[in-house]
């Protein structure tokens, strides 16, 4: 008596089934350009100068002495400025996107990313023209008046905060104006119905919408404006230092790579602990 048998498809080929395989380069990617460089630096900051065993000299060096406290103080003090200053430039510009015809918004747009495409070392070296005791502005400023002799605007933190907001700016303004423009407008339009001034209703009803758009581009702002480099080292003074600058001077002048690294590991700590709180605190993960 023969048996039936019942013949089984073949397993067909599947991304579902093989999905790993796509995140295999990226992966691969981020650990050999990431991790592993990451994970050298921390080990480097543990290594005795001599390279003899592991050590907390470099992290004891930095918490026992004052001066690299206060360039903690400063970077994070530069970056807290520079954001507050892109939020009240950045936002009347996103608000008036939003507002206006899909024409001029393009070309506000354009105009916001212009600047957003030339290099940055290009803009810095513009600003140190700008800003120098015989520059444009201050040749504006006492042709008007307003000054009888040239002011100090560069190698201090001045041009600092004038460069890095300049600098950000585009970044404040990208992220705000998605949040602004999928606002919806009859809400604002029914507080009015009810009775509330146009200041009251854009105070009470608009802003509060928009606080999702304020808290990402303050943070992406905040986080890239203390790991700056190249603005605070033109357009800064020799007492306005920022931590990058001391891993740099640490770097290709002291050559203490050890230092260097622990500094860079406190950066990056601070980083981390500033998108940790502002995932708890402004619940911007559901923005991103």
């Amino acid at each position: 008596m023969a048996q039936n048998t019942v013949a089984t498809p073949a397993k067909k080929f599947s991304i579902k089934n093989k999905g790993w395989l796509i995140m295999l380069p990226p992966a691969l990617f981020l650990v050999i350009f990431m991790l592993y460089p990451m994970l050298s630096m921390l080990k480097l900051s543990f290594t005795a100068k001599d390279m003899s065993g592991f050590t907390f000299d470099a992290y004891m060096k930095f918490f026992t002495t004052n001066v690299y406290f206060k360039v903690i103080i400063l970077t994070l003090k530069v970056s807290f400025f520079v954001t507050l200053f892109t939020l009240l430039l950045g936002y009347p510009v996103a608000y008036v996107m939003t507002k206006c015809s899909r024409r001029v918004s393009s070309l506000i747009m354009i105009g916001v990313m212009i600047p957003f495409w030339t290099s940055l070392l290009v803009r810095t070296y513009s600003w140190m023209i700008l800003l120098q005791s015989d520059g444009l502005i201050n040749n504006i400023l006492m042709k008007l008046h307003i000054i009888s002799e040239p002011i100090q605007l560069l190698n201090n933190t001045v041009g600092v905060y004038i460069g890095m907001t300049h600098i950000l700016l585009p970044y404040m303004i990208l992220s705000l104006y998605p949040v602004m423009k999928g606002i919806n407008v009859n809400v604002v339009d029914a507080a009015r119905t009810l009775g509330a001034t146009k200041t009251k209703a854009f105070i009470k009803v608009y802003f509060p919408l928009s606080v999702q758009g304020i808290s990402a581009g303050c943070i992406l702002v905040f986080v890239m404006g203390i790991g700056y480099f190249i603005t605070p080292s033109l357009l800064g003074g020799s007492d306005d230092a920022m931590i990058s600058q001391l891993i740099q001077v640490q770097v290709s002048k002291l050559l203490d790579w050890q230092f260097a690294s622990a500094l860079s590991v406190i950066l990056l700590v601070i980083s981390l602990a500033i998108l940790y709180a502002s995932r708890k605190i402004m619940k911007v993960d559901k923005l991103w």
